[in-house]
């Protein structure tokens, strides 16, 4: 009898075991929620590194949350820091936009982490916050900021790779002459419409040297130094001269992608991320495309402006910090490079040592490894030397590259959109 009794609890206690294997309390899966732009490049990032994390760590889930990109996404990333409702993990841009969300109070430290040994040091700055500590790792290739350009509409019409503004505008000429569409813009997606002004920094480098330096001390003004409005002069330039795709208004992102790729338009100023877009989407057109820095008035200084990767974070609010770490240290690794890779192609150099760009990168990637490669060929965009980044730049751009406001006035309202951000992060010289 006894014997029979035990028998039975011991078939009972195996069921039991059983059942709640069967539902995950024997081994608890965790969920991490994962915060990224609805980027669809980026999203494809972010899908191949769930993918790859998941395959080695399967007691650990990764929720993708999205959010939009430009000015309305970074108010939601503010404000969900600001709240305690931010996700455990987020993917958010480095340098003067990373200063402005108070990472001490919000974000995990990540200094002394040992995945912090993969990362080149060059990029480390720009996730530096003002108490000295390391906030993040870099979730994609460093960019360029420049035009993409149709390789066949070239060819076709026997253009050369302007290293001028002059050179470029010449360009246009004869692509709207052959009955094409010389500049493709998408203010549909408000964020697009700050290349001419962002990507001109080297330029602006090249003839005013201090400017980065005396811009973070209120010294220097885009309104009154002529390099530096040039990048908004540009954009009244393209739109005055009828170079735009007619939609220009409600295009977006993807529009522009398909545009340089299949040829419907000759230039699309954007950064080098781009190129994934078009590996996913337009595969068969991916050497059709071309990149060139944004010229310049000198086309013996021209060079290339580039971008840090924007980067990925840890809430401080997580209620998972290990499995967090964990995440983010398969994402500044050579597995997550090669999850990266094999969802949009490769696209730049990498920030995180050991990994490789594949032989066969495409076109434009050709077209901009030689700038990195040349000595001074490179500046980094402002956002990365200076703290402040004016959060009305998009809508100003948008309103120069429609042509409702002149150059002008756009550079001195973005002067005075500049003095709230640096007064809000107590620079001094601003008062």
């Amino acid at each position: 009898m006894t014997f029979l009794t035990s028998r039975r609890t011991l078939i009972a206690t195996v069921a039991a075991l059983s059942l709640l294997a069967g539902t995950g309390y024997a081994q608890a899966q965790v969920t991490l929620s994962y915060l990224i732009d609805d980027n669809p490049t980026n999203l494809a990032t972010a899908e191949a590194l769930k993918a790859a994390f998941e395959a080695e760590n399967p007691d650990i889930k990764i929720d993708i949350e999205t959010r939009p990109g430009g000015g309305e996404g970074d108010n939601i990333v503010k404000t969900r820091l600001a709240t305690g409702e931010m996700t455990d993990v987020f993917r958010y841009n480095a340098g003067s936009l990373f200063q402005a969300l108070n990472a001490p109070q919000t974000m995990m430290d990540l200094t002394d982490e040992p995945f912090q040994a993969n990362v080149i040091d060059s990029f480390k700055p720009v996730v530096t916050a003002t108490d000295g500590r390391v906030y993040g790792v870099p979730e994609e290739a460093s960019m360029g900021g420049g035009i993409l350009y149709n390789k066949k509409i070239y060819a076709e019409l026997g253009l050369s790779v302007p290293k001028s503004w002059a050179d470029f505008m010449a360009n246009n000429e004869k692509v709207k002459a052959a009955g094409k569409v010389p500049v493709i813009q998408t203010f549909g997606d408000t964020w697009t419409s700050q290349l001419f002004v962002l990507a001109d920094y080297y330029n602006v480098q090249a003839a005013v040297p201090t400017f980065a330096a005396d811009y973070t001390a209120g010294k220097a003004k885009y309104a009154t130094t002529p390099a530096a409005m040039a990048g908004f002069q540009y954009g009244e330039d393209v739109f005055k001269a009828g170079y735009l795709n007619e939609d220009f208004a409600a295009a977006v992102f993807d529009d522009g992608l398909r545009m340089v790729a299949t040829g419907e338009g000759a230039h699309y100023p954007m950064l080098t991320f781009a190129i994934g877009g078009i590996s996913q989407n337009y595969p068969e057109n991916l050497q059709d495309v071309g990149f060139f820095a944004i010229p310049g008035p000198d086309a013996s200084s021209n060079g290339l402006t580039v971008w840090m990767p924007a980067a990925v974070y840890i809430s401080k609010t997580t209620q998972h910090p290990e499995e967090a770490k964990k995440f983010v240290s398969f994402i500044a690794s050579t597995k997550g490079c090669d999850a990266r890779t094999s969802a949009n192609g490769a696209t730049g150099p990498y920030l995180i040592k050991g990994c490789e760009l594949p032989a066969d990168v495409p076109a434009a990637v050709a077209d901009l490894l030689p700038y990195f490669q040349t000595e001074g060929g490179t500046a980094p965009a402002l956002e990365f030397l200076s703290p402040i980044k004016g959060p009305a730049l998009e809508q100003i751009t948008v309103e120069v590259g429609s042509g409702i406001r002149p150059a002008a006035e756009a550079a001195a309202l973005y002067d005075e959109d500049v003095k709230k951000q640096a007064m809000q992060l107590g620079l001094p010289g601003w008062n």
